[in-house]
This record gives C-alpha cells, sequence and structure tokens, in this order.
C-alpha cells in the first residue's frame, strides 16, 4: 500500500556532473566531475511548482516533464511512497547539451531526493545499486548515471536480467590515481547527444573493435596504477573519429592537446573535451588555443557520490 508522505518535509540533494567514454570506454567508463547541481524538494499541500537558477533557467520545462521530477516521481513509486504535492528548486551548475552528464545528474539528483524525504519516516531508501538501475533506465546505458551515484571513476555495464525482468545495470567504483589531474573544456556550443549517436555506424569491424578492446583494457590499468599510460590508453576508434566532422573545434582542441601529449578525450557525445594529464599545469602554448575556440578550460577535481540530507542544503 502506498504511503503518503506528510507535508512539510525537505530535503536536499548535491549530485556531480560527469564525463563518460574517457575515449575507448564507450557506454562503460565514466568519471564524476567536481561540479555539481543543487536539488531542494518540499512536500506541500497540492501542486507542483518547479523552480530552476543557473543552467538551463528559461529553457528547460517547469512542469511534470521536467527530469528533475521525473526522477522524483520514479523514485516514489520505488519507495511506496507519494506525495500531495512538491515544490522543487534547482540549482544547476552544470552546462547543458556539452556532453557533461546534466541530463544524468537530474534523474540522479531526483531520485535521491527520495532518499532524504522518506529518511524523515525511518524507511528505508534506495540503495546505490537501485539508484544506478533507476537512473540508467532512463538513458538506456549506466556510464554518467553509475559516476554520478557513486562518484570517482566507474566501470558500468549492462546485462539481461536472469529473472527475464528487462536490462539489468551494474557499475564498481575504480580508485582513481591520484597524480591524475583533469582539466574539462566547455565549449560555447551545445551538442545534443542523440544526434552525435546518429552519426555513429551501426557495424563496426573486427580490427577496430580489437583495438578498442585492447585500449579500454589499458586503460582501466592506467586510471588506477599506471598514469603513464594514459595517451595511448585513450586512444579510440570507435565514436570519436565519427562524431569529428560535426564538432571541429572540439576535434582539432583534443588533436592538439594529443599533440602535446596530453591524454585528452571528447567527454561523453562531445562537444566538452577533458584532459587527463600527471601534471599539475597544462603547458602554456596550449592553454593560447582555447580562448579563440570558444573553450573554458579549468582545473577541477574529482567529484564526489551523489548526497542527500533531510532538510538541509548539501554542499558539492
Amino acid at each position: 500500500m502506498v504511503q503518503l508522505l506528510p507535508t512539510g518535509l525537505t530535503a536536499s540533494v548535491a549530485v556531480a556532473a560527469s564525463s563518460a567514454n574517457l575515449g575507448p570506454g564507450f557506454d562503460s567508463l565514466g568519471l564524476a566531475l567536481g561540479l555539481y547541481d543543487e536539488v531542494i524538494v518540499e512536500t506541500v499541500d497540492s501542486g507542483l511548482v518547479v523552480q530552476v537558477d543557473g543552467e538551463g533557467a528559461g529553457q528547460v520545462p517547469l512542469t511534470s516533464d521536467h527530469l528533475v521530477v521525473q526522477g522524483i516521481r520514479r523514485g516514489l513509486r520505488e519507495a511506496g511512497v507519494d506525495v500531495p504535492g512538491m515544490v522543487v528548486r534547482c540549482r544547476n551548475a552544470i552546462p547543458h547539451q556539452r556532453g557533461l552528464g546534466s541530463s544524468a545528474a537530474a534523474v540522479v539528483g531526483g531520485l535521491a531526493a527520495v532518499n532524504g524525504l522518506v529518511a524523515q519516516l525511518d524507511r528505508p531508501g534506495l540503495s546505490e545499486s537501485r539508484l544506478v538501475q533507476l537512473a540508467s533506465e532512463f538513458e538506456g546505458h549506466p556510464d554518467n548515471a553509475a559516476a554520478a551515484v557513486l562518484g570517482g571513476a566507474v566501470v558500468s555495464w549492462t546485462a539481461n536480467r536472469p529473472d527475464g525482468g528487462g536490462t539489468g545495470y551494474s557499475a564498481v567504483p575504480l580508485r582513481l590515481h591520484p597524480d591524475i589531474h583533469l582539466f574539462p573544456a566547455i565549449p560555447q556550443l551545445r551538442s545534443s547527444t542523440a544526434e552525435t549517436r546518429m552519426l555513429l555506424p551501426e557495424q563496426v569491424s573486427h580490427r577496430d573493435a580489437r583495438f578498442n578492446v585492447s585500449r579500454v583494457a589499458l586503460l582501466v590499468v592506467a586510471l588506477t596504477e599506471r598514469p603513464d599510460l594514459l595517451l595511448t590508453a585513450t586512444e579510440d576508434l570507435l565514436h570519436q573519429p565519427q562524431r569529428a566532422a560535426a564538432q571541429p573545434e572540439s576535434a582539432q582542441f583534443l588533436q592538439l592537446l594529443r599533440q602535446h601529449g596530453i591524454a585528452a578525450v571528447l567527454s561523453g557525445a562531445g562537444p566538452a573535451v577533458i584532459a587527463l594529464s600527471t601534471a599539475p599545469e597544462l603547458p602554456a602554448e596550449v592553454l593560447e588555443a582555447p580562448a579563440a575556440r570558444g573553450f573554458n578550460v579549468t582545473q577541477m577535481r574529482v567529484g564526489d557520490a551523489v548526497k542527500w540530507n533531510s532538510g538541509v542544503v548539501v554542499p558539492g
């Protein structure tokens, strides 16, 4: 039986941006970034009010179609509860349509907010594995969602459930080597993941598949134990070359970084680029190019796991 939550409950969430693929790990590898959206939910007598500040303000729907609201609704059903009405406040720092996991962060933020609400009634919340599963169902792959839930670097995968209940989404964390520094390069240009995915062929050659298998296996080693191997380990044949024509500025900047010996990859489907380096700073000659190409390059720490609380805003 569904329990109706009382009015006056509040919950807050901080959820990180993420970078998927990391070159060869298409739809499998993810990395949380230290850039956070915040969600605050309050239960009220009736209705739905959605407020958005920061990224996406004036652009995203302020209705039940908002991804945070969809995440909340899905989480409520999973927890066996409902609300008479709610006010949802979103404070967004993650840029939209740049390949930084804003959609996954929205869904994870909504789902995690339910944990903050039900905790006040001493009801069990959603486990990390359930958060990964439910958030991944929205996009059909768990790379960004798993990174947003677990924080840090993750390996994710899909498999048919043994009970025949559809697709199962799972992930495990990696212990990122402490010498790796992250340098996201975020452009003003936007891109649609759905559109860039259409550029990818339905089939790939055995040679290309073998190449990427070797690189993604090496990348796990590079991320955890041998960061000196990052440049080779981030080579990719399955998606980045195919997306280059649609994102020429990103492709050119990525190539420039790699020519200087820096392991650079598209962040997700782009157009953001992320560099992974063992040096605490990028070379000056590399930093001269981004502004002319419309990129803002910053150093960013690794993102934390999603945090939720009851009634108190959780800092990122």
